[in-house]
């Protein structure tokens, strides 16, 4: 089964409600206005039973199928990136500094597709719950969403979410049973020394020193305290100190990630930094002030639910379009809140040979919404059929 006809059929309206959400990016909890567009939609759809203000700006509209049954969970995030686009399209953003450089406007675009098809339809049983959450980049709005209880309040039995991702042929699906994406916990070590001039070090405490020897020991963890068959990154990516050539600065921050899938690797990082940071205090009589702090969970699909969405994409993309043995990888993901309530499944959707995620060229491939879309509504219709 290719792209449901009906879906294809208002292909163009999808593109034109991704491109009018690339324009108007919004970050974090704060997405009133891309939750308002959504809302509006909805409602244009015939959805009624739309609850807003979860998690802030956050909202689920419910869809009842044609008889009772228990409830499915569709999942997209809405929030945009803290970057100054760098493209010339016709529809970049229009706010400095603020972009959708992680397609989740496609995401929010695909969700939509699949919502004005099944409320046009509803062949299937029991409801839909469609989760338009903010904050997945920063803030974790999913867990926000399963904390203010919608999984109780709505009663939802399984969840799914896709992804896009650049690089992957366009249309190409690919997941993992078990362990998909990491946690990720952030680290930071203010350092505190003792500033005075370049000329005379002896009279100063160098923080920078200590930063540079703490750096390189903390990346001696992965390669000499943890398994070399076993995942597990650490990333130093800020080091902030000083303000000119002649001044040895007082202070200098230095933060990073750490990417898991075991609470035991995690707990063993921690301990390492902590040995570190007592003995650099030491070494170059500092003072560091460490904190550790885990964020996101590891995202972790049920295994048979992930069988069985990678089952539904077959049916919309062939067999060797899907790829349901990818194997983990080390970018997180609030989803990962949801899965831990609930059964389910979070796939990837290949958007062809674009700028990566993050960057500032990026934009979302509008070609793959009606494939995402369709992926979403078979999704229900299989998972809760008629009778025959």
């Amino acid at each position: 089964m290719p792209v449901i006809n009906r879906i294809a059929a208002f292909s163009e309206d999808m593109k034109s409600w991704r491109r009018h959400l690339h324009q108007n990016p919004e970050l974090g909890f704060e997405c009133h206005e891309t939750a308002a567009f959504v809302t509006d939609q909805l409602r244009s759809f015939g959805i009624t039973e739309i609850h807003e203000g979860i998690a802030k700006t956050g909202l689920v509209a419910m869809i009842d199928g044609k008889a009772p049954g228990p409830t499915l969970g569709l999942r997209a995030d809405m929030d945009a990136l803290p970057i100054m686009e760098a493209s010339e399209l016709d529809h970049r953003s229009k706010v400095s500094g603020k972009m959708h450089a992680c397609g989740h406007d496609g995401h929010t675009t695909m969700l939509l597709g699949a919502a004005k098809y099944l409320a046009e339809t509803r062949n299937f049983t029991g409801r839909v719950a469609l989760i338009f959450q903010p904050a997945e980049e920063d803030g974790g709005g999913g867990g926000v969403m399963v904390e203010e209880g919608i999984f109780e309040r709505f009663e939802i039995a399984e969840v799914y979410a896709l992804h896009t991702a650049p690089g992957v042929a366009p249309g190409q699906f690919y997941t993992e049973p078990g362990p998909l994406m990491a946690a990720v916990d952030e680290v930071q070590f203010n350092i505190q020394g003792l500033g005075g001039h370049a000329a005379y070090p002896h009279e100063a405490v160098d923080p920078i020193a200590a930063a540079v020897s703490l750096v390189q020991a903390c990346q001696t963890i992965v390669s000499r305290n943890h398994a070399p068959t076993r995942d597990l990154v650490v990333s130093i990516t800020q080091i902030n100190a000083g303000s000119a050539s002649n001044i040895i600065p007082s202070s200098c921050f230095v933060g990073g990630t750490v990417r898991s899938f075991s609470t035991e690797d995690s707990a063993m990082v921690r301990q390492r930094m902590t040995q570190i940071v007592a003995g650099h205090e030491a070494a170059f009589d500092v003072k560091i002030d460490f904190n550790y702090e885990p964020t996101y969970p590891a995202t972790v699909n049920t295994p048979q639910k992930a069988e069985f969405a990678a089952d539904v994409a077959e049916e919309i993309v062939g067999e060797d379009q899907v790829e349901r043995r990818s194997g983990p990888e080390m970018g997180a993901e609030d989803f990962s809140y949801m899965l831990q309530r609930v059964p389910g499944a979070y796939l990837f959707i290949g958007q062809g040979d674009t700028a990566v995620c993050h960057h500032p060229s990026f934009d979302f491939n509008d070609e793959i919404s009606p494939i995402g879309a369709s992926f979403f509504a078979r999704l229900v219709e299989r998972a809760l059929p008629l009778d025959s």
